[in-house]
């Protein structure tokens, strides 16, 4: 039967035809807006499990024809009882070009491209391509590097904002019952990096515990992937890959043999997975809610039909359906999207493993594994690398050094890089008068390429 082409688009033009109280000031009603959705609109989508797949339908349906989608899993049994674009005959190949064909051959007009790769193999040309970037994903860091790329393509002139830099981010999130969606407008709103803490905190298990007496079979697998892991070092020195499989196989094995030994029951390869991703259990209709949320965002966003969500909603249907929205306010001190010096006050008697644990565990930074580099006479110097194995053991030494043995002098520069952002930070060490007291150092945060 062919297309109807006249009348597939009735339910947008209703919309888009008219103006209405809830128009932004700049909204003209006529036929642009549905040209530039059907023609012009690009849209990126990271992530392909049970949101994106959500997303990805959602936003196809909705008539954007130019989507580009990215995730670097393929897809696996487990994810099938939400992920509906895969079937099992699709087990072991890559989400996002399964996604897409499904998508191609289902809803005419419509061109999905997709990208099996992690978000940090893309350059910042690829990012800068698109109108709007939705995450569908499960991962903190991965959000952060994202958040952290759309506030670098950020233009200012004399300090003026260049609003036709800006990319808004549409972020949705679920789990189990409960979910969120947020809109962040780069530069203007508050974005991920000035809201950590609002994410749930990660579980962590004492060491203690999984080292002389696990009673869990998570305690098992913890013990495989924190400790067991750099000691027996089954693939070189190399970090673990969640996406691995012959990763996961090991730790899976190894933890099966040490629940045996404490007569632990639970140990399954799934399970192995789960916790070395921290996976959080998902629920199809809670994806569907908040997938359907991001999408009228985005919808939102591009035409001007509507004003944008205000700017973050929560979602919680444990007992009742319940929804929340409120304004999310940014942190004028935010080392990915605020332009102002940030200051930290450390002795020049400290330590560099100070900074270190100042990077990880303050929540203003929260960083994972910084690694510090300076320049000294001209030649650049690695103070510190933690993801390198056999750079960390030669740098190990500096940790317990000053920043006075280290010969950092005032206005130093210390590059710090981290896995939550795409680009380095760089601290400059102030003079000993910028602080009351005479010994202490303050740093200035930046961002460089």
């Amino acid at each position: 039967m062919p297309l109807d082409v006249c009348n597939r688009w009735t339910h947008l033009r209703k919309i888009l035809g008219r103006n209405g109280p809830f128009c932004q000031s700049d909204y003209e009603a006529g036929s642009e807006a549905l040209k530039f959705v059907l023609e012009e609109c690009k849209i990126l989508i990271v992530g392909c499990g049970g949101l994106g797949c959500e997303l990805l339908k959602d936003l196809a349906l909705m008539g954007f024809m130019n989507i580009s989608i990215i995730d670097m899993d393929t897809i696996d049994l487990s994810n099938l009882n939400r992920q509906f674009l895969f079937r099992e005959k699709d087990i072991g190949c890559s989400k996002s070009e399964t996604a897409a064909k499904v998508i191609n051959e289902r809803i005419p007009g419509v061109k999905v491209k997709p990208y099996f790769c992690k978000i940090q193999d893309l350059d910042t040309d690829f990012y800068r391509n698109f109108h709007v970037i939705v995450l569908g994903l499960d991962s903190i860091v991965a959000r952060r590097w994202i958040n952290g790329m759309v506030c670098s393509l950020l233009n200012y002139d004399d300090g003026i904002l260049d609003q036709s830099s800006i990319i808004p981010l549409v972020d949705g999130g679920s789990e189990g019952f409960k979910g969120n969606a947020r809109v962040i407008i780069p530069g203007m709103t508050a974005c991920i990096e000035c809201t950590l803490d609002l994410f749930p905190p990660q579980i962590n298990y004492p060491l203690c515990t999984i080292a002389n007496t696990p009673r869990l079979p998570e305690h098992c697998i913890e013990y495989v992937r924190v400790l067991l892991w750099n000691r027996e070092k089954p693939f070189g020195d190399v970090a673990i890959d969640g996406d691995d499989a012959s990763h996961i196989q090991w730790i899976y094995e190894k933890s099966a043999e040490r629940a045996s030994q404490f007569n632990i029951n639970g140990v399954t390869y799934r399970l192995t997975q789960g916790v070395v991703k921290r996976i959080i259990p998902a629920v199809a209709s809670t994806n569907a809610i908040i997938a359907a949320v991001c999408s009228t965002e985005v919808f939102k966003i591009t035409t001007s039909c509507c004003t944008a969500m205000n700017n973050y909603m929560v979602f919680n249907d444990v007992d009742s359906i319940y929804t929340y929205t409120y304004e999310a306010e940014r942190n004028p001190n935010c080392l990915a999207c605020s332009r102002v010096p940030q200051e930290l006050n450390l002795s020049l008697e400290s330590q560099l493993q100070e900074i270190i644990d100042l990077l990880v565990n303050d929540e203003k930074y929260a960083m994972k594994s910084p690694g510090l580099t300076t320049m000294i006479n001209g030649k650049n110097r690695t103070l510190y690398m933690q993801s390198v194995a056999s750079i960390e053991e030669k740098t190990r030494v500096n940790l317990k050094k000053s920043l006075r043995e280290l010969n950092l002098s005032s206005g130093q520069e210390i590059i710090v890089a981290d896995v939550t952002r795409p680009n380095t930070s760089i601290f400059v060490l102030k003079p000993p008068s910028a602080s009351n007291d005479p010994q202490s150092v303050s740093a200035s945060s930046s961002s460089s390429s």
